[in-house]
């Protein structure tokens, strides 16, 4: 397995924190019942719950680019060193991410996004050359 993949690999697994950490803190505050219930209308919930659902809802959208980004040097054979490192970096963003925002790291959890946004571009552009 290519570092770039085993690096897709373990965002699944980062994702899977994401899931199991914002869940745990929404059935905190809503119970059980509420958590497994349909969660129409607005929930009553913890700032820290409403944050790391957006963490949740923020990683989801930014593992696209990144698998286009992995298959894209994977499909194009454009491995190097450079795309390896810059995968890695995302999943150490993305580790962070999640308690930047559920902690409110300010201004941390910008720069902590933005690294990971650079890497995933880092890897797309050099899957061109």
């Amino acid at each position: 397995m290519t570092p770039e993949l085993a690096a897709l690999a373990a965002t699944a697994f980062i994702h899977l924190v994401a899931v199991g950490w914002s869940q745990k803190e929404l059935t905190k505050d809503v119970g059980t019942d509420g958590n497994a219930g349909p969660r129409d209308g607005d929930l009553d919930i913890s700032t820290r719950t409403a944050r790391l659902r957006r963490a949740l809802a923020n990683h989801t959208e930014n593992i696209g680019p990144f698998i286009i980004a992995v298959v894209l040097v994977e499909l194009t054979d454009t491995n190097s060193l450079l795309t390896a490192i810059a995968a890695w970096v995302f999943v150490a963003a993305r580790t962070l991410y999640l308690p930047a925002y559920a902690f409110a790291w300010v201004p941390w959890r910008s720069a902590i996004y933005t690294v990971g946004l650079i890497a995933t571009f880092t890897m797309i552009i050099r899957s061109f050359f």
